[in-house]
């Protein structure tokens, strides 16, 4: 069966070729290694654990929810010395009562309550035995009366009560049929009985894995929504069990695994959110979980080097992507430069290494177009989009003209765009190329791309030019070092971003050393053919989803539109930075508009904590002033006592008051970002694609 993890990739590249140039590997022959499968009772606990409705980035796996406030506890140490000093109170009142220092009026209720014929009945030991049981009622309403006093339950249920629950655990009951996930009880409503026995004894035999669960799952989805037909989808699990409907690279799983993942909730735990004041009561303590509904307004983390951004955020949410585009729910493109710890290239369909001979695959330079002027405004953007002030070759759209007067033609003549040293010279006026442009033009009587290569040549040479500015960018990746890359003569086997439609897995490794500035405009172009691919997808339920690892020199003002526009298309970013400084000053303040979910680490600047703390605003506080005023005796006997007083403490004796007033305050200030989060924590705020908001947490990365 064809499901939405079992779809190929061909046709999606501008020009079609044959199977084994595909950008997207074919299925293969034999079935790949896999890891181990789990434990049919790990499995199976797994997938019963409750999973309730929280708040947004709450890890929801065995959660238990906690109130919104923080109930008023008091002090451990005022709680344990008041439950002392009432215990103290009572046994001090019980010996004052049974040495009759009260006298006997306790005695008083006993003689008006029992009959004389019972105190006087000649037994010695009916009378003692009523007399010791009043003793024991009396006794008994002291101590409830000195319990209430000094909180005794509440000790009880703060530190006795948690002592003695700490018992092994003990497997729950298997839930009722209908109600067992395990049992498949969608399929069964639908009439899917056959398909849904299959899969229940596969998973109780240990045969299935979180991946396939989630897999079939997405395949259900599609035979729901009339994609596929039932009998399909019963034949393929009838057949093949837990391993129907396979992603095309035919893997079940990972190789390996680092961080933890819950595929029946899309989420992937990064961190344990902080016992802290400065969050709120109902997330302290919690799992801090990222899915695609919370990646969906994508994600901006700001931290320097050594902070932990790629291997605390970036490697953990690659992962959870690559999972999800094997369950056919994904499409996930990493960008970083080589050897960064993206994860390893068996966790990837597709891995372009560009600069190394050795890269199987190429990158498409123009996006997988066909249309020219589509091209030549993704091209432009990586070219100059980081030229952001207005000055000569600044405006975008000067040079998407330009190459558009280019590209046009040439694919007109020749089938195809220029290949790097080809447009190079174009961009140069090189007079034999474009004599020979000229030519083909001419001989197939393209008048209107006759009038655009005239306007191109009219202009070289001129004031304000960006030719030139285009040909020096266009130098960067005319290097000996990328001869074999960006080949549009179909000799290679480029990947296109086109291929978004399908759940691939792409890691694309940019060179640092010695081109770093050839790295920053491949990730521009990236960034760009991603945005743009994204809003012509045919098939939205897939969440595609580009991971940037530094995204130094990328942010322009185009890619901040371009991110804007991703949630409606059911796609986001995740971008890193060192620092804003990376980003253009008019640039920041939209960039973090734009996204949806932020995140700063331990060592921000104040600089950076400043952008920080005005995009999060600030929240209305109760804050509390105590003032102590020195109390002055009038009578010589207060005067006595106060001076005694001064004595014992070594201070005068004052009366406080306190002032309680609503404030309103920074939730982070800038101050706070940069000197009180502690190393290893992030302070970070989340908004889901539905609109719901979480605010700043600090979250402990490494729980």
């Amino acid at each position: 069966m064809d499901s939405d993890g079992t779809q190929d990739a061909r046709g999606t590249h501008a020009n079609p070729v044959p199977r084994a140039r595909s950008a997207v590997p074919p299925r293969p022959t034999e079935a790949p290694a896999v890891p181990p499968l789990p434990d049919s009772s790990t499995f199976l606990t797994w997938l019963r654990t409750p999973r309730p409705e929280t708040l947004p980035g709450v890890w929801r796996f065995g959660h238990r929810a906690r109130p919104e406030e923080e109930p008023e506890e008091v002090p451990a140490r005022q709680l344990i010395s008041g439950a002392l000093i009432a215990f103290l109170v009572g046994w001090l009142v019980w010996s004052l009562l049974q040495n009759g220092y009260f006298g006997v009026w306790w005695l008083l209720p006993f003689k008006l309550l029992i009959p004389d014929s019972w105190r006087g009945g000649g037994s010695d030991v009916g009378n003692y035995i009523l007399y010791e049981g009043y003793e024991l009622l009396v006794a008994l309403a002291i101590m409830i009366v000195v319990g209430r006093l000094g909180r005794w339950g509440e000790v009880w249920r703060r530190f006795v009560a948690p002592r003695l629950r700490r018992k092994p655990p003990q497997r729950q009951p298997a839930p009722a049929p209908a109600e067992d996930p395990a049992e498949w009880p969608q399929l069964r409503a639908a009439g899917a009985v056959d398909a849904a026995e299959r899969l229940a004894a596969e998973g109780r035999a240990g045969l299935m894995r979180d991946v396939d669960h989630a897999r079939i799952s997405r395949a259900w989805q599609g035979v729901r929504s009339g994609r596929f037909s039932l009998a399909t989808f019963t034949g393929a699990v009838l057949q093949e069990g837990s391993a129907a409907c396979l992603h095309p690279s035919g893997d079940r799983d990972l190789p390996t695994r680092l961080a933890r993942h819950d595929l029946l909730t899309g989420q992937v735990r990064l961190g344990t959110t902080a016992d802290d004041p400065r969050n709120p009561y109902a997330y302290r303590g919690t799992g801090l979980g990222l899915g695609p509904e919370l990646l969906g307004t994508s994600l901006l983390a700001v931290g320097p080097a050594g902070s932990g951004k790629t291997g605390t955020v970036v490697r953990p949410l690659a992962e959870s992507l690559c999972l999800h585009a094997l369950a056919g729910r994904a499409a996930v493109v990493v960008v970083g430069a080589a050897g960064a710890g993206l994860g390893p290239a068996d966790a990837y369909d597709v891995v372009v290494q560009i600069g190394n001979p050795e890269s199987v695959y190429d990158l498409d330079l123009y996006g997988g177009t066909t249309d020219p002027d589509e091209a030549a405004a993704v091209l432009a953007e990586a070219l100059v989009g980081d030229l952001a002030e207005p000055h000569q070759g600044g405006d975008t759209r000067r040079s998407t003209t330009v190459l558009a007067q280019l590209l046009g033609p040439f694919r007109a003549v020749h089938g195809r765009f220029p290949s790097v040293p080809e447009l190079r010279q174009l961009l140069d006026g090189a007079a034999g190329p474009m004599a020979a442009l000229r030519k083909g033009l001419e001989d197939s009587r393209q008048e209107s791309l006759l009038r655009e290569l005239d306007a191109r040549e009219r202009q070289m040479g001129q004031p304000g030019d960006v030719g030139g500015i285009l040909a020096d960018r266009v130098a960067l990746l005319d290097r000996p070092a990328f001869a074999g890359f960006f080949d549009t003569s179909g000799q290679s086997r480029p990947f296109s971003l086109k291929a978004l439609d399908h759940p691939v897995r792409v890691r694309i490794d940019l060179p640092q050393r010695g081109h770093a500035d050839a790295s920053r405009m491949l990730a521009r172009l990236v960034l760009a053919q991603f945005t743009a691919s994204v809003a012509v997808r045919e098939d939205r339920s897939l969440f595609a989803c580009l991971v940037l690892d530094d995204g130094t020199g990328v942010v322009t003002p185009e890619a901040v539109r371009g991110i804007q526009r991703l949630r409606s298309g059911n796609a986001g970013v995740v971008l890193t930075l060192r620092s804003l400084d990376d980003v253009p000053r008019p640039l920041r303040g939209p960039l973090l508009g734009a996204t949806g979910c932020r995140m700063a680490l331990a060592g921000l600047t104040p600089w950076d904590g400043q952008d920080f703390a005005e995009v999060w605003g600030k929240e209305w506080i109760e804050a509390r002033d105590v003032t102590d005023r020195q109390i002055i005796a009038e009578t010589p006997a207060g005067k006595v006592l106060h001076a005694v007083r001064r004595i014992i403490t070594g201070k005068a004796p004052t009366a406080r008051a306190v002032t309680v007033r609503q404030v309103e305050r920074e939730r982070w200030s800038a101050s706070e970002l940069a000197h009180g989060v502690p190393p290893g924590h992030a302070v970070l705020s989340l908004t889901s694609v539905k609109g719901e908001h979480a605010p700043p947490l600090l979250v402990d990365l490494r729980g």
